[in-house]
């Protein structure tokens, strides 16, 4: 198998949880090295994401370091599978990586809980919205970029539809349902498209009204997206430099204590509903 030159955030975590779990049984990278039947440098690109691991070599890591939780060890395995290219990888090299990165984890999700303060959720957005916050960058964008950026944020709203949706919990504060991005019509037609896509059984959208108060990560963007086992549980924040992707056990723990405590604090889905209905009203 071919080295890679620039692995996506998914074959990264892959290479790290095999890393994680031959350290953790206290294996040292020779003997991980000959137990697999590769030389030291490929373990350590395997370990970078930079080269690809066998669904055989993964269950042979697994049983010499002992590891009991079946699930995790078959959803490696699964991480493992040689897959089909996904529809983003249409926009490689043509916009940052880790845009891609987001749309690839979120293919992988069983569920999606994210978090927003300021903006509307990609994926909720309409494009008329989109395209008003893709012109509001600095430095500003050049147009054909700005059509990648919006044919690329419609195509990660699949997720949400088809025969086998993606359940997805959306949290959105007040501030963002009063922003008027694009003007007031547009601002009135994306607070309609919340209320139509938040009909659906699937689609969970819950509102923190300014009422509420303070709560932890105000402000930050956040999209959690479940695994099959907790362990594999991803979280992607925003930064002024991209996206960033955290994994870490106490990570994702600190961030699904920010979740559930906004969600403690939001508004029903069906008080939600009336009052992204109130707000499109007063526009």
């Amino acid at each position: 198998m071919a080295e890679r030159t620039s692995p996506t955030e998914w074959q990264r975590r892959l290479g790290s949880e095999i890393r994680k779990m031959r350290t953790a049984a206290g294996l040292s990278a020779e003997a991980t090295a000959r137990l697999l039947g590769v030389d030291r440098s490929r373990l350590s690109n395997i370990e970078q994401g930079l080269r690809a691991i066998s669904q055989e070599r993964v269950r042979t890591l697994a049983q010499a370091c002992n590891c009991s939780n079946e699930k995790f060890v078959e959803a490696l395995v699964s991480m493992a599978a040689p897959t089909q290219r996904g529809w983003w990888n249409r926009y490689r090299d043509t916009l940052p990586a880790g845009l891609l990165d987001i749309s690839e984890i979120e293919a992988h999700a069983l569920r999606m809980r994210t978090a927003h303060s300021v903006h509307i959720p990609g994926v909720l957005q309409t494009s008329d919205h989109a395209l008003a916050v893709f012109r509001v960058v600095v430095p500003a964008l050049p147009e054909h970029e700005v059509a990648l950026r919006l044919a690329h944020r419609m195509e990660r709203q699949q997720m949400l539809d088809g025969s086998t949706p993606q359940q997805y919990v959306g949290i959105v504060h007040e501030a963002a349902l009063r922003m008027q991005f694009g003007g007031r019509k547009v601002a009135r037609q994306q607070l309609e498209h919340l209320l139509s896509v938040s009909a659906r059984p699937h689609i969970t959208l819950r509102v923190i009204p300014f009422e509420a108060g303070a709560f932890p990560g105000a402000g930050q963007t956040v999209n959690y997206a479940e695994g099959p086992v907790a362990g594999l549980d991803t979280v992607q924040v925003d930064s002024a430099h991209g996206p960033e992707f955290l994994y870490e056990e106490d990570q994702l723990a600190k961030y699904r204590a920010h979740l559930d405590w906004m969600e403690r604090i939001a508004l029903t889905p069906a008080r939600s509903r009336d009052f992204i209905h109130t707000a499109a009203h007063s526009l």
